[in-house]
C-alpha cells in the first residue's frame, strides 16, 4: 500500500532528482527495491507521475521522472496532509516528555524527602 508518507517522500525526491534509479530511490527511504518498482507504478497510473526514457553518461537507457500538473497538486495536498499529521504526532510526544519530566521530579523530590526522613 502506498501510504501519504511514501507518495510524500518519492514525489519530493523526484521533484528535485528527476533522473534518480529506483535503486538509489529505494536505498534513500530505505525501502526494497520492488516496493520502489510498485509505488512508482502506482503514482504513473494515478496519472501523478510520467516516466520517459532517457540515455544516462554510461550509454544505459534509464528512465526520468517528472511531476504532472496533477502531480504537482497532489503533492501541496498531501504536504499540508502530512505536515498536520507530524504536528499531531509532535504535540502529543511534547505532551508525553511534560509529563515525564514531573514524574521524574516527584521521584526525585520523594527521594529527597525519604533521605531527609532518614537522616534524622
Amino acid at each position: 500500500m502506498l501510504t501519504d508518507e511514501y507518495r510524500y517522500k518519492i514525489l519530493k525526491i523526484l521533484e528535485a532528482n528527476p533522473e534518480i534509479s529506483q535503486r538509489d530511490l529505494a536505498k534513500k527511504l530505505n525501502i526494497s527495491l520492488g516496493r520502489v518498482n510498485f509505488c512508482l507504478k502506482a503514482l504513473i497510473e494515478k496519472g501523478l507521475l510520467k516516466a520517459s526514457n532517457f540515455r544516462n553518461s554510461q550509454n544505459k537507457l534509464a528512465y526520468m521522472y517528472l511531476l504532472t500538473s496533477q502531480g504537482l497538486e497532489e503533492k501541496s495536498v498531501i504536504t499540508a496532509r502530512f505536515l498536520k499529521a507530524k504536528l499531531q504526532e509532535y504535540a502529543k510526544l511534547q505532551a508525553e516528555i511534560e509529563e515525564l519530566r514531573q514524574d521524574s521530579h516527584q521521584v526525585l523530590n520523594n527521594s529527597f524527602h525519604q533521605a531527609e526522613i532518614h537522616a534524622l
